[in-house]
């Protein structure tokens, strides 16, 4: 068992090699590799234990990218995600970077009790349910699921939605977005998820549930969207409470 002398030293040792490889992290490109854990070792004077748990915790951060077989790299930096009322396609767009996406399935069918309950139907109504790949300048960026009653825009295809802003057709439609509910909770991936996304399975995500409404208070859409938790951060406008 380890005496609190011997914690303290071993927590000082990783803060020490944290502050190291974050100096080194200065001087390299995104995409760049990291020398290997045994020449880093040695170099730092450190045991390859104390290395990894410091490269362990810059992973978690999404400052490194721990490739199986491969090798450390400099992660893409995290994009910031404010929690405002907009697209994906509109969000990336404000943040100068091209937009994307591939539907992965199209599909209508009856909306069953659960979602029926979310998009104030009933259970027999027939809802679109659609799921796509978010793209971000070629990179994927999150898997959004897609339920909307398909009375709303009945003539909808599975080729408007290709790179298209959904929120961008319900204008069009003569359908007016006017509040909405979103809730946000930490996750990790599954095999299918991380297989689409190309990340390691149980890769650590966040997870968004939105229902978007009319001026009437009727549901528009339900929507689950999985981002990748290693290129996002959530970001929130605090202001002071008025008097």
């Amino acid at each position: 068992m380890q005496s609190p002398g011997e914690a303290r030293s071993g927590h000082t040792k990783r803060q020490a090699v944290r502050r190291e490889l974050l100096a080194m992290l200065e001087d390299l490109d995104v995409g760049d590799a990291l020398p290997s854990e045994r020449r880093l070792a040695e170099e730092l004077g450190v045991s390859r234990p104390t290395l990894r748990q410091a490269i362990d915790g810059l992973v978690a951060e999404g400052l490194l990218d721990r490739r199986h077989g491969s090798g450390t790299y400099v992660a893409e930096p995290r994009i910031a995600v404010s929690l405002t009322m907009t697209s994906f396609t509109e969000d990336m767009i404000r943040r100068g970077m091209k937009p994307g996406g591939r539907v992965l399935s199209f599909r209508a069918g009856p909306a069953g009790a659960r979602i029926g309950r979310r998009l104030a139907l009933s259970p027999i109504e027939e809802v679109l349910t659609i799921r796509r790949l978010r793209l971000a300048d070629g990179a994927p960026m999150a898997i959004e699921t897609l339920y909307l009653p398909r009375a709303l825009l009945p003539g909808l295809r599975r080729q408007d939605l290709e790179g298209a802003s959904f929120y961008d057709l319900l204008r069009r439609g003569g359908v007016e977005i006017a509040s909405g509910t979103e809730t946000i909770e930490p996750t990790v991936t599954t095999a299918e998820e991380a297989a689409e996304l190309g990340v390691p399975v149980h890769m650590p995500a966040f997870l968004f549930e939105r229902i978007t409404r009319d001026r009437d208070g009727r549901p528009l859409e339900y929507v689950r969207s999985l981002y990748r938790g290693d290129r996002y951060r959530l970001e929130l406008d605090l202001r002071p409470p008025s008097h």
